[in-house]
């Protein structure tokens, strides 16, 4: 929660102890507060917030205006009825702002001291006197008095002696004889008097200035009434003096730490001062005593909602004061913040006690903490609860089923880990519920064949890194035990999802259900303009709810839209998307920059706006940087599906693959659904295509070379690569709409031949620039190049020999470049079963895979088996 977190701390003289856990925590946290880092706003018992404070501001936006804002306004409260009136008249918030009336403080305020007595407390904003010298001046000696000559008669006063502080635990002066301040004298009259302390004469004014005697009808309980009485309260005052003093300190540790987040939640000052209240009431001496979510049972009315809020994240960013990594281990959970590490959306705390022996606990947390401290480490908390899950499946079931309830690692066995594995898959085959695992509703989840590979895999990471890390060794575990659990494979064991069907498709882009999606959006958020940007762009969905406020733009009149491919790492990506998406997208910007000026009461500076979301959310959003998140978007769109009764459970990203399946339709290769949809391979674009046998044989029939008689023979149709492999190959399938026609030995890609004109060079194939050779005809020029080779070899002479090697160069190159890309594909074995061209040969793939032989005679083999020769 803060940079001062990680500030180093050195034992006090006479010290010896080195964890955390075994230190005084008031001394851990006085450390940090006294630190130069630490804000000096927070550090003091009476913390006087400023009034437009970048965090914690209290006080209405408008200039000049002393009232206290609303919560989650900026406006006081009469500001704000003003401005819901001004709005509806289209008027913007800034010019109500730069028009609105200032209005003076309406309770609450602390008048400062008497200008005459520096020691007593001034009682009216007007004079600015103590309550003795404010009835003089208005009725006493002063009260026939002008007016208009109240400095002459306040220097003719002298200061009066004052009551000491309050005696109700607060930091203020007292106003009377009672040794109550002014707020708290209002209470005890209020509560009725406890205890009916009064003061003598107290109806007239005592000339000397000397404190009226007090008397009591029951002096205990005036006293009690003082000791229960809460903290005044005042604009911007957090008052922590009735606290204890580990208490406060926790509480002004987690102020300075809330302001220096970037993304932080927004607590009040009433919130903060209600937290105050409530541990003043309840006697809590620790915010950690209500660690563990100690206040669950509690009612609304008991502790509100933001009480709630501030307490859990101040206890979460203590953890990190109060231990140690190596105390975190001990107490059995670990905190992502000691490696520098906060995964998105997730907080720093990783629970692990619910694995049961201390040995594996241990290894799984060292295993975690390795994993923290590396450059690969995981890019989401995935892999993590994965870990945990099989430590916990693997601790659960040696619980039940091994010696001394799996604690004495000694003991453990191969069969124990075979008993274990044989569990698991017969927990998956019969859909039984997990030993260990629960759920937020406290269901145990089932065990699946998927959810046996990750503990497979995950438990055999585990067990091989004691191993690896010499804790075998030291711990004494047999080998047969950390080795026994099997491989669990790799991929999903999922099917994928099928694109929408076209009456789902039509439900789904119907102008009336669309309008239904509309309704759920009920803060307007952008859920149908997210929705039609994924059927349109196929993008996925969290590409799409992060978008950026400036992600739209026409480049010579082409509509395109910027955003980032996280998942695959490339970012500021532009598509081109259709006029009606483009249309849409730019009114949501309009809505997002009148939400920002409704908000801040200004237009967005231009280095804000880079870094604006365009769906911003309504929670830890102080700068208008953080979007919507993806689940509440899925819950929505959720909603939406069943209230639709399409019968059956359809998601968001089905839209991603009924694109991919539009496109492929439509002419589209997997190389161009690949980049257009941000994929890493054509495995993964495959995976959203519905492809069949022939669409990929459509695929390979785009992959041209050049034939000999090009200036470049071998060249590739759409570069020169080098060396080839099988990503190289694939990615030059560009061009599906080039035509040709069959040619002796390869096919001729000259337009007013294809067309049926007749050739200007004779027929001339091999010296022919728009001549290609296909995977088909390989044997054919195979058996050119023994046929040449063995010219060569009964050449008369070594020139005849080397002249005709000469002349045979080219096409020596594109062969080479032929066998190295269709090695490269795959399919060089299958090229080479192929015997000249027979009917039947026509619709093989091999024949629909051709390349400019002037890119293939360009292509430099990287070794000696480079063709791929069997």
């Amino acid at each position: 929660m803060g940079d001062t977190a990680v500030i180093p701390l050195t034992l006090l003289p006479g010290r010896t102890d080195t964890t955390r856990v075994g230190r005084d925590r008031l001394e851990l946290l006085t450390a940090l507060i006294t630190a130069p880092a630490f804000d000096p706003l927070f550090r003091d018992t009476l913390i006087f917030i400023p009034p437009q404070h970048p965090v914690y501001a209290w006080q209405c936006a408008v200039d000049g205006c002393l009232r206290i804002r609303r919560v989650s306004h900026n406006l006081c409260n009469t500001h704000n009825l003003e401005w819901e009136q001004a709005e509806r008249t289209g008027q913007t918030k800034r010019a109500f702002m730069d028009a609105a009336t200032a209005l003076p403080a309406a309770r609450g305020v602390d008048y400062g001291r008497c200008l005459i007595c520096p020691d007593r407390p001034a009682i009216s904003p007007t004079t600015r006197l103590c309550q003795q010298h404010q009835t003089r001046w208005q009725y006493g000696e002063a009260a026939s008095m002008d007016r208009t000559r109240f400095e002459d008669w306040s220097r003719t006063q002298r200061p009066l002696p004052g009551y000491g502080l309050c005696q109700a635990r607060c930091p203020f002066l007292a106003c009377t004889s009672l040794g109550l301040c002014l707020q708290h004298l209002n209470r005890y009259k209020i509560d009725n008097r406890p205890g009916d302390a009064r003061s003598h004469n107290s109806r007239g004014p005592l000339k000397d200035g000397r404190p009226l005697p007090v008397t009591y009808g029951d002096e205990e309980a005036f006293r009690a009434w003082c000791a229960t009485a809460e903290p005044v309260t005042q604009p911007g005052l957090v008052n922590l003096h009735c606290l204890p003093p580990l208490l406060r300190a926790e509480i002004q540790w987690g102020l300075h730490a809330h302001a220096q987040s970037a993304q932080h939640s927004e607590w009040t000052t009433n919130g903060i001062r209600n937290l105050v209240r409530y541990c003043q009431r309840s006697s809590i001496t620790s915010l950690m005593d209500l660690h563990d979510g100690g206040y669950k049972d509690l009612t609304r009315k008991q502790m509100d909602s933001e009480v709630r809020k501030i307490i859990w994240e101040v206890v979460n960013g203590l953890r990190c004061v109060y231990y140690s990594p190596s105390d975190t281990k001990d107490a059995g959970f670990l905190e992502t913040d000691h490696f520098g590490r906060r995964f998105k959306n997730a907080q720093s705390n990783f629970d692990i006690t619910a694995v049961p022996q201390r040995w594996l606990r241990d290894l799984l947390w060292d295993h975690l903490a390795e994993w923290l401290r590396s450059p690969q480490c995981p890019r989401t908390r995935g892999p993590f609860d994965q870990m945990r899950r099989a430590a916990v499946e693997l601790g659960v079931f040696l619980q039940a089923d091994a010696p001394d309830a799996g604690h004495d690692p000694t003991v453990l066995r191969r069969e124990h880990t075979e008993r274990f594995v044989a569990d698991q898959r017969h927990r998956a085959r019969h859909g039984l519920p997990s030993l260990g695992m629960l759920l937020v509703d406290g269901r145990s989840p089932t065990v699946t064949d998927l959810s046996c590979q990750f503990v497979f895999n995950q438990a055999r990471k585990l067990l091989y890194s004691a191993i690896t890390a010499g804790h075998a060794e030291r711990l004494g575990i047999d080998t047969g035990f950390l080795t026994a659990v099997p491989f669990g494979g790799t991929g999903l064991k999922q099917r994928s999802r099928n694109p929408f069907s076209d009456d789902v498709a039509r439900a789904l882009t119907e102008e009336t259900n669309l309008r239904r999606l509309e309704e759920l959006d009920l803060n307007d958020r952008g859920l149908r303009d997210i929705w039609e940007t994924i059927v349109a762009t196929g993008r996925r969905c969290s590409e799409v709810v992060g978008l950026r406020l400036d992600c739209i733009g026409r480049y010579r009149g082409l509509a395109m839209l910027w955003h980032d491919q996280t998942k695959v790492g490339n970012y500021n990506e532009g598509i081109r998307i259709p006029e009606p998406i483009y249309q849409r997208l730019d009114a949501r910007r309009t809505k997002t920059l009148q939400l920002f000026e409704k908000r801040y009461g200004r237009t967005p500076a231009a280095a804000e706006r880079p870094g604006l979301a365009l769906f911003p959310s309504r929670v830890r959003n102080p700068n208008g940087r953080q979007p919507i998140s993806y689940g509440h978007f899925n819950q929505r769109f959720k909603t939406w599906i069943a209230d639709l009764d399409l019968g059956g459970a359809y998601v968001a990203h089905q839209a991603r693959h009924t694109l991919a399946t539009n496109l492929l339709r439509a002419g589209a290769t997997l190389t161009h659904i690949r980049r257009y949809l941000g994929q890493l391979s054509e495995r993964m674009a495959e995976h959203y295509v519905k492809i069949t046998n022939s669409d990929l044989e459509d695929v390979l029939n785009t992959i041209w070379v050049a034939g000999p008689g090009a200036p470049n023979p071998g060249e590739l149709l759409s570069g020169d690569t080098t060396p080839m492999d099988r990503e190289t190959a694939l990615a030059l399938a560009l061009d599906l709409s080039r035509r040709s026609t069959p040619a002796d030995g390869g096919f001729c890609t000259y337009q007013p031949v294809v067309d049926g004109g007749s050739c200007p060079w004779k027929l001339d194939c091999e010296n022919c620039d728009n001549f290609v050779l296909s995977g088909a005809d390989l044997l054919y020029w195979r058996r050119k190049a023994e046929q040449w080779r063995s010219i060569a070899e009964n050449a008369p002479d070594d020139a005849t020999a080397d002249y005709l090697h000469t002349v045979f160069e080219p096409t020596a190159k594109a062969i080479k470049g032929l066998e190295q890309a269709l090695a490269a594909l795959g399919i060089l074995d299958e090229a080479l079963t192929l015997d000249l061209r027979r009917p039947q040969d026509y619709f093989h793939r091999t024949w629909s895979t051709a390349f400019r032989a002037r890119d293939l005679a360009e292509l430099q083999a990287s070794g000696p088996d480079a063709t791929g020769k069997p």
